[in-house]
């Protein structure tokens, strides 16, 4: 795979509206098989769509908290699985914004000293082999990952202290997929600086990324590889033995500037400030978004 692509700054600004300046954190796309763009964003509407030139297409949602985002196929049906770190909602949606389920927090004891504030979903998706399993990181709060069955009964919760590696420490995003041979849990274990990998029954399977990620954030596939947005502050993509092959935008440094990540000032074209989520086009395009006041969208574009 050839990984040359052209900066595309801006490629859309998000509405303005008061909460849009005053936070408007974007934290969350994807692309529908229709080709259009998901942007959720901490502004009410939360959800915007975009069509693959950028024009706006329609907005929804009231998600004040919006982070993570994951889009899943059911029978051809694509739907949404949203996350509000603010108001604790865990909602699997249509493409519309009709709420069709909703993930409560389970009675586990650590809720008695921690709060919970969940920040992504994965789903075990049946069209791959799965049971239709649905995982959820409460990476802000207690640090756990709670499964759930497809009907959204509460099943178990998985630590970090199944394997050798030890509890997670801001388990932020997650994802399942097939990854050598098997469809395979991927954990964003963020603070820790390493992606722990799990099987999909809750089996610790293996560990890594302590010698080159800084602050991995989530997971999107394309094609072989694996994209992970590091919030200090690239883009770096895995090939399918989980080496780094790319880097984007590097610029590791100005996480220890003063005012990141919401000064603005410290924005440079070509650089990464604070990615927080990103996803593949069909076309093998990059779309990242950013934790930052007022929200960025950059778009990498596949180049032959």
């Amino acid at each position: 795979m050839n990984h040359t692509y052209k900066w595309i700054e801006d490629w859309v600004t998000i509405p303005e509206s008061p909460l849009s300046t005053s936070n408007g954190r974007t934290h969350g796309i994807v692309e529908s098989k229709a080709g259009l763009i998901y942007l959720f964003h901490q502004a009410v509407p939360s959800v915007v769509v975009y069509d693959a030139d950028g024009v706006f297409q329609k907005s929804w949602g009231n998600f004040p908290g919006a982070h993570g985002m994951t889009l899943v196929e059911e029978h051809g049906v694509e739907y949404l699985w949203l996350t509000d770190q603010d108001t604790q909602k865990v909602v699997k949606t249509t493409l519309d914004g009709e709420e069709l389920l909703e993930l409560h927090r389970p009675d586990h004891p650590l809720y008695a000293e921690k709060p919970y504030v969940p920040t992504w979903v994965a789903v075990n998706e049946e069209r791959h082999g799965g049971n239709g399993d649905l995982w959820v990181t409460d990476g802000y709060g207690s640090h756990l990952i709670h499964r759930y069955d497809k009907q959204g009964n509460y099943l178990t919760s998985i630590d970090g202290t199944e394997g050798p590696a030890g509890l997670f420490e801001c388990p932020h995003g997650i994802w399942i997929g097939p990854r050598q041979g098997a469809q395979q849990l991927y954990i964003a274990d963020r603070t820790n600086k390493r992606i722990q990998v799990y099987d999909t029954e809750g089996n610790f399977l293996r560990v890594f990324g302590n010698d080159f990620l800084t602050s991995p954030d989530m997971f999107f596939p394309c094609g072989e590889y694996l994209i992970i947005p590091e919030l200090e502050a690239r883009l770096t993509i895995l090939d399918g033995n989980d080496q780094p092959v790319a880097r984007f935008g590097v610029n590791d440094e100005v996480s220890a500037r003063e005012g990141w990540p919401n000064n603005r000032d410290l924005v440079e074209e070509g650089k990464f400030n604070s990615p927080h989520g990103a996803c593949a086009d069909a076309k093998g395009n990059l779309f990242v978004v950013e934790w930052i006041t007022g929200g960025r969208v950059t778009k990498l574009e596949k180049q032959e």
